[in-house]
């Protein structure tokens, strides 16, 4: 986790008042077209099967993350620990198979599973 703080810090540095003047300028909404843009890299890698630039514009992606999260935190919405936590908590609650009691014998069972308690959720956010 040293990198991946020293990533968030280079970040936050970027777009501090002494920062790199393009980097405090963006917004979630100026950033929308290059996380659309680096996330059909990614898939462009993939489809090449190319794991150099694979790897490359994973990063790209994870900027694009790491710059919203440091957006919302500056603003006092949300933190890339918050990102972190909520999805980390989600894996688990959807994967009981792994982290519980529960048991699946295949792929499609998991699958299913996966939709019944992301169904749940759903429900229990709009009050049903």
């Amino acid at each position: 986790m040293e990198k991946f703080d020293e990533f968030v810090a280079t970040i936050a540095a970027l777009r501090s008042e002494n920062g790199c003047p393009w980097d405090r300028k963006q917004t979630h909404e100026s950033l929308k077209e290059c996380l659309v843009e680096e996330t059909g890299e990614v898939l462009e890698a993939i489809d090449k099967k190319d794991d150099a630039n694979l790897c490359e514009e994973l990063g790209d992606v994870l900027l694009q993350v790491v710059m919203h999260a440091q957006i919302a935190a500056e603003e006092g919405r949300f933190t890339i620990e918050d990102v972190i936590s909520g999805v980390n908590e989600k894996m688990i609650r959807r994967h009981p198979h792994v982290f519980g009691d529960i048991k699946v014998s295949s792929v499609e069972e998991g699958l299913d599973l996966w939709e019944q308690i992301k169904q749940k959720e759903k429900e229990a956010k709009s009050g049903k």
